[in-house]
């Protein structure tokens, strides 16, 4: 559980000059890695993993976390810290983009001017999904992310505006993890990621009564089911870079990919995981929500 507060400043030319990134959040690292925490001066490195947002040429950059003390021992889940943490950057980059009129993509590319290997994954997925082709009733939505390897995603998304509910039908994923030493593992994991990134994005949510845990079976933890999953492609940069890394690199695109789409499709922005149907209704029918909100 963790709750961000992100601004950032612009320039004339809409070019992000400035990032500060505050969180909340339970200490996770000293839970799952108590002689790490110590020896990092007590930093909580997986709960703030992606926060840093290294890559985009951004000249001023501050994180900070606010630790929380529930008494819950807390760990990582698969892609850690990066998760949530992508979700808020790359939702917001997003939100900077379309008020400054810019192509989201195109946006992304021009903060990685002098980041080849991130510009060529960003590239290869607008190339894959064809983006700026969007399906009528439908969203586009992008999101990238260093994490080891270099990877970017697009996925196509619509939302039933009766409903609440957000189906996604395709979802596109380039990777550069170097030399791919064995590929079809690389792809494989891809779309287990993608899997696990649906389910964080949509619909898997823990809550707590009286200190217990309320969910007991995938009755009421809902992960995803075979009709849930969209088409997956997936395509490896290859580069002759060492090996880096795979196994969970595509899993915290996917929300706010999926956010990113939503926004494109419907004009309003989603702000909390998983991005249940009442959520969107929530979101959808509040009257007083400023632009783009």
């Amino acid at each position: 559980m963790s709750a961000s507060f992100v601004r950032a400043g612009v320039d004339a030319g809409g070019k992000v000059t400035a990032w500060h990134h505050r969180k909340a959040s339970e200490l996770a690292t000293k839970s799952q890695d108590p002689v790490r925490f110590e020896a990092a001066g007590q930093t909580d490195f997986i709960s703030m993993a992606g926060t840093e947002i290294k890559t985009y040429a951004i000249a001023n950059k501050l994180s900070e976390q606010v630790a929380q003390h529930s008494g819950m021992r807390t760990i990582a889940l698969r892609g850690i810290g990066f998760v949530h943490n992508k979700f808020v950057t790359e939702s917001l980059l997003d939100e900077i983009a379309v008020e400054e009129g810019i192509d989201p993509v195109e946006y992304r590319l021009e903060l990685l001017s002098g980041q080849p290997r991130a510009r060529k994954v960003i590239e290869k997925v607008a190339e894959m999904s064809n983006w700026g082709n969007t399906p009528e009733g439908h969203g586009l939505g992008v999101a990238y992310i260093d994490y080891k390897s270099q990877v970017a995603a697009v996925v196509d998304v619509t939302v039933n505006l009766q409903s609440g509910a957000i189906k996604v039908h395709n979802a596109w994923i380039a990777i550069d993890c170097g030399l791919a030493v064995q590929p079809d593992n690389v792809i494989a994991q891809q779309m287990g990621c993608t899997v696990y990134g649906l389910g964080l994005a949509l619909s898997e949510s823990i809550s707590m009564h009286q200190g217990i845990v309320e969910q007991t079976n995938f009755h009421n933890y809902r992960i995803p089911r075979m009709s849930d999953i969209p088409n997956i492609e997936i395509e490896i940069v290859h580069t002759p870079n060492p090996p880096s890394g795979a196994g969970q690199m595509a899993t915290p695109l996917i929300a706010p990919a999926i956010s990113n789409a939503v926004a494109a499709s419907t004009g309003v922005r989603l702000r909390h995981m998983p991005m249940t149907p009442a959520r969107v209704l929530q979101t959808l029918n509040r009257q007083d929500r400023p632009p783009g909100i």
